[in-house]
């Protein structure tokens, strides 16, 4: 039996707004399930839903909470505590698509707004294509979903998307399943108040910017049979 876990990284070359799940023996297992190139598009889809329940899970524990008195069905009071203001979910099309729905399972009647963010073919640059929010979203606290962080271009133009559109950056959390060391560090040293909660840190990226060992492409192995 073995415990050693030679892609991730340790807690101390984190930057200190990354949070990980508990690094178990389940969950590794879990990531080397969808990781595996054998693995059924069916086995992908209820693993990679495990995975995405956890962090979102994990996401709304860093959401601040208020006191709160409640009285239990035997008569007694309790006191415990709420979130404190709304939430919505927003994803980074399309594979971040594929996260709402672990969301909506944690969140009941959770809002969900989408940003479409695609390589500009003359700047090489992110661009915005396609934008819809909750009209109140600057008053809300944003779950940022977005299954891969490779060299974070699109995740550091949907943050700045949602600044544009008044929410703090305080109130947004990140949540993804893989990250590169790379695109870690550029995306929290551009927003250092921001949270990031991620699954699993990978060794880093090849020549062509894909992250190793990674997975391939998640939104063509969740969506294409």
């Amino acid at each position: 039996m073995t415990t050693a876990q030679t892609s991730q990284l340790t807690p101390a070359a984190l930057p200190p707004s990354v949070f990980t799940l508990p690094q178990t023996a389940q969950l590794e297992a879990l990531y080397t399930i969808i990781r595996d190139k054998t693995t059924s598009r069916g086995d992908f889809l209820f693993y990679s839903d495990r995975i995405i329940r956890l962090l979102v899970e994990e996401g709304l524990n860093h959401l601040p909470v208020v006191p709160k008195t409640i009285e239990t069905p035997t008569g007694s009071v309790y006191e415990g505590v709420g979130f404190e203001g709304k939430i919505c979910g927003v994803s980074i099309l399309r594979a971040g698509e594929a996260m709402e729905a672990g969301l909506r399972e944690v969140c009941r009647s959770v809002r969900i707004g989408k940003i479409l963010i695609q390589r500009d073919e003359e700047t090489a640059q992110p661009k915005l294509f396609y934008c819809k929010f909750p009209e109140d979203i600057a008053q809300r606290y944003v779950l940022l979903l977005d299954p891969m962080l490779a060299t974070g271009g699109s995740a550091i133009k949907a943050v700045e998307i949602l600044k544009e559109q008044g929410v703090p950056e305080e109130r947004i959390i990140f949540i993804n399943l893989i990250a590169a060391p790379e695109g870690l560090k550029r995306f929290c040293s551009k927003f250092p108040a921001l949270r990031v909660i991620t699954g699993w840190i990978d060794k880093g990226l090849n020549e062509k910017a894909f992250i190793i060992p990674g997975l391939g492409d998640f939104g063509e192995r969740r969506y294409c049979e």
